[in-house]
């Protein structure tokens, strides 16, 4: 590719982006939109016009790698393996 093409590949990668980030913070302010209904109807479950609307709670169990390298240093490295990977950025 000559470095036009990859200029103006470069340029729509950045407008898509732009769009993306646009089209991304609209989705969050309906969803805050719904989930702020649900919130004072005091339902986690709604049918709306033929939709199923879930806002429900739920418990997850994360594994806290800082407070065990804290406690265990010499078995968080024994377990701590280095990984290769690739980052790609425009700037």
């Amino acid at each position: 590719m000559k470095e036009q093409e990859l200029t103006a590949t470069i340029e729509r990668i950045k407008e898509l982006e732009a769009q993306q980030e646009e089209i991304n913070a609209e989705l969050e302010g309906l969803k805050d939109t719904m989930k702020a209904y649900m919130v004072s109807q005091n339902a986690e479950k709604m049918l709306i016009g033929g939709y199923k609307v879930n806002y429900t709670k739920y418990v997850t169990n994360r594994f806290d790698t800082k407070a065990f390298k804290v406690d265990h240093e010499a078995l968080y490295a024994q377990y701590t393996k280095a990984t290769q990977a690739r980052r790609f950025t425009i700037s």
